[in-house]
């Protein structure tokens, strides 16, 4: 796929009238699947439909590669330890544009589209907003005809399956490849060597000067690429998503095998396919940290060899290599390819450190996603040395070029030359992956105006002192095919009866729904449209969860990973006041209310774990008692996924994004609730502050502390216990729960929980917890009036263009990789 071939293939005109389309399917199920029609399975008919609609795909790959290696096209290489796509079979159908005629075409052969569909494997190669904006990211490369490759780690697993037992989770693997994966192509002769471990040794010449030095691993493996067609919109161009599967070098140690060790001959195998056996194991012990280490070198040393060996059989040198390649790290998980690349230069390839770290920082680029120290990786000096000697070698060189910078300004005291240090030479040593991130790359991106303005004055703010034009910000996006016209094809009918289709290739011009927001007939539409999809989500946990809900009530919806910053427990304590005031106040008119969760916690993180218990034993006594009449109902959701999304999002009223201000870098299911006509209930918190800008204030509901009074209260010496006690309906709630009211089976069960608030409550949720609650009554007042409600829902989709994926890739591109996209940008906001 990567070099131009001289002998051409004759032109395939395919017919995509849905009769020859049928034809089509069976003939494939047929030649390819093996299959008859009689005795086929529905996994069957789902990969003839996939292979059939594959083929199409293919030849645009061929010539967008194609075109790409005889232009000598600036390729962008896009590393993430997660991509989050989910399933691909809709989005690819969309995209070119045969959706309706592929359903036509499997509904004559008696096969339901969207009965295999959901059938498709949902790879859960992420684990949250990383993975999924990564997965955005690609589509929109190609979508705005941008040369690009993706690269990560093809997880036999994934990200657990979630069980809810007795209320807890319980973690079960996700088996995603149990019946293939037909979207995959596996590239056998795409496969290098990796290796971890073993000696450094110097070689010299006659004279006595060092010329280079050669790491000898005392471990290898082999990466084995599989590639998967990433498809743009309207198919104008195809870019490739490159995952790595660990094999190894020896499959089978015969001798040993002959010799009676069954088991030890294959220990090798084993050992190497554990590297990519799981997404993120848990990093609570030094084995699984090792083997996290591992998996991010093994998928960036393997890219990198990748991306060398295309650009020296295309240019035959290295020095090009800035100008011919962007390779753009996600996070920090691949900052390891920054000693990598420096290896490869200096110990393979012969060039100086000097050149070799100027070719380094001008090819690498780095976005940043968290604000949160113990989020920033860092990696034990002795593991890491232990495992990649060589790299640990380049990186004290590097830091000493960094630290020798920095002194020679003179201005910088001992305490902040500590912090610019890639070493953090505190009680415990550690090299501090951030800053190598940081220090190696030539651009360091946030990814909300909030979070890079914070990024300047927190976690890099020695670094951006010494190197002041590197942090920039490129607010997040999200693809509109699948966060609108897929997952919600009734609202995108909707505005196409409105508007016209001009926002299906220009999501500029949803902006012409604000003129129907006051219009009652349209409201009515667009409110009959949310209905049906709130009767798809009811009818989702009626069949998953044996629980009615009504959806003529408000659906609140919180899905997100389950981690405190993100404060479910607020959502959870207002909910159990909100009970209490239902119970005490008959009277009231009260306003019908779903608040649904859901959301996965790392397996190691029982903080996170016990909220997930929290809010099934507050729904278990809500959800029964009559007293609440219907009122108020709690529903967790298990085993939350991209697919369970396209479901939650479409049927949500109110998009709870309620993080502490200034620890959410952005968010993207913000953006996905109010593309979907949702109203948000939010802090002024990650991209919620330019989603305000664009909707409108009177459009969204923010409440609680700004993120420089949070740093303020942190201070100053907050006093969670004074504020509790001036809040008598909080004080009542935490008092419920802590006293077993809702674990009558362990009444100490939360004691801990909530005494954590009382004592620390170091994530704000009783400084935030009155504005809160004031907020959610403000949210009943609006939903009282549905003419109001749905004029603010439809002005939240009609403004929420800006929030693209496409956008954000052409800042992108024209700010950081400097490459030319394909098409005409539209306006900017």
């Amino acid at each position: 796929m990567d070099r131009a071939t001289t002998i051409e293939l004759p032109p395939v005109v395919h017919d995509n009238d849905p009769k020859a389309l049928a034809a089509e399917i069976l003939s494939c199920l047929t030649y390819r699947v093996g299959k008859d029609s009689s005795v086929a399975t529905q996994y069957d008919w789902l990969t003839a439909a996939i292979k059939v609609v594959r083929d199409r795909i293919i030849e645009r790959w061929i010539a967008s590669t194609k075109e790409s290696y005889e232009k000598k096209q600036k390729r962008v290489y896009y590393l993430s330890m997660e991509f989050l796509i989910g399933r691909l079979m809709r989005d690819a159908f969309s995209n070119l544009g045969l959706m309706e005629n592929m359903r036509e075409a499997l509904q004559s052969l008696g096969v339901d589209i969207d009965m295999i569909a959901g059938l498709e494997p949902d790879a859960a190669l992420g684990n949250g907003g990383l993975g999924r904006l990564a997965a955005c990211f690609m589509e929109s490369m190609a979508s705005v005809d941008l040369a690009a490759h993706g690269y990560g780690i093809r997880y036999v697993h994934g990200l657990f399956r979630q069980e809810i037992q007795d209320g807890w989770q319980v973690e079960l693997p996700e088996t995603w490849l149990d019946h293939g994966n037909p979207w995959e192509f596996e590239r056998r002769e795409r496969s290098f060597e990796i290796g971890f471990g073993g000696t450094v040794e110097s070689i010299t010449s006659k004279d006595g000067r060092l010329e280079r030095h050669v790491w000898k691993p005392q471990e290898h493996v082999l990466a084995v690429a599989y590639d998967t067609p990433v498809v743009g919109w309207q198919g104008r161009r195809v870019n490739t998503l490159r995952l790595w599967s660990a094999m190894a070098v020896d499959p089978i140690l015969l001798a040993a095998f002959n010799a009676g060790d069954h088991i030890g001959a294959l220990k090798e195998a084993n050992q190497a396919a554990s590297l990519t056996r799981v997404l993120y194991p848990a990093d609570s012990h030094q084995a699984g940290q090792e083997l996290r280490l591992r998996q991010e070198y093994f998928f960036s040393a393997a890219s990198l060899q990748d991306i060398l060996e295309r650009h020296l059989s295309q240019y035959g040198e290295l020095h090009s290599l800035p100008d011919k390649a962007a390779i753009h790290l996600n996070d920090t998980h691949p900052a390891i390819a920054i000693a990598e690349l420096m290896r490869l230069l200096m110990d393979v390839h012969g060039l100086d450190f000097d050149m070799s770290w100027d070719i380094t920082k001008r090819t690498f680029a780095y976005t940043n996603h968290t604000l949160l120290p113990e989020a920033l990786e860092s990696w034990p000096i002795p593991v890491f040395e232990r495992l990649l000697p060589r790299h640990m070698q380049i990186i004290y060189a590097i830091n000493a070029e960094v630290l020798l910078e920095a002194r020679s300004y003179q201005r910088y005291s001992d305490e902040q030359i500590s912090r610019i240090s890639l070493i953090n030479e505190g009680a415990e040593r550690r090299v501090r992956m951030g800053n190598l991130a940081f220090a190696g790359s030539h651009s360091v991106n946030g990814v909300s105006g909030l979070h890079t303005e914070l990024m300047k004055e927190t976690v890099f703010s020695d670094l951006h002192n010494l190197y002041p034009g590197r942090i920039n910000n490129k607010t997040n996006g999200i693809t509109p095919r699948r966060w609108l016209m897929q997952c919600n094809p009734g609202l995108t009918s909707l505005i196409r009866e409105a508007i016209g289709d001009r926002f299906l290739d220009d999501t500029e011009a949803l902006s012409e729904l604000n003129r129907f927001a006051d219009d009652a007939a349209f409201r009515e539409k667009f409110a009959s449209v949310k209905r049906e999809n709130k009767n798809r989500l009811s009818n989702y946990v009626a069949e998953r969860l044996s629980l009615r809900v009504d959806p003529s009530a408000m659906f609140d919806v919180q899905i997100k990973r389950i981690h405190e910053y993100k404060r479910q427990l607020l959502n959870i304590i207002e909910a159990v006041a909100l009970y209490d005031q239902i119970r005490s106040h008959p009277e009231k008119d009260w306003m019908p209310r779903v608040k649904f969760f859901a959301g996965k916690a790392a397996p190691s993180y029982n903080t996170a774990k016990l909220i997930i218990k929290l809010a099934n034993d507050v729904a278990r006594v809500i959800n029964r008692d009559p007293a609440v009449r219907g009122l108020l109902k709690i529903v967790f959701v298990p085993n939350y996924s991209v697919s369970v999304a396209e479901i939650m999002v479409p049927a949500a009223d109110l998009s709870e994004q309620i993080s502490t201000a200034g620890l959410e870098a952005s968010g993207t299911g913000n953006m996905k609730f109010a593309l979907n006509g949702a109203i948000t209930i939010g802090t002024l918190d990650g991209a919620n502050v330019e989603i305000s800008e664009c909707v409108g204030e009177d459009n969204i509901v923010i409440f609680g502390l700004t993120a420089e009074e949070v740093e303020r209260n942190k201070r100053d010496g907050y006093v969670p216990r004074a504020a509790i006690e001036k809040s008598p309906e909080l004080a009542q709630a935490l008092s419920a729960i802590s006293s077993g009211v809702f674990s009558p089976d362990d009444p100490g069960r939360y004691r801990d929980l909530i005494n954590g608030i009382y004592e620390r409550d170091w994530f704000m949720v009783a400084a935030d917890f009155d504005a809160y609650a004031d907020a959610q009554r403000r949210v009943d007042d609006i939903w009282r009036n549905a003419p109001d409600w749905y004029a603010k829902a439809i002005r939240n989709t009609a403004n929420m263009a800006w929030f693209s994926s496409d956008r954000t890739i052409r800042e992108y591109a024209r700010d950081i990789w400097e490459v030319h996209t394909g098409e005409v940008p539209p306006k900017s906001n």
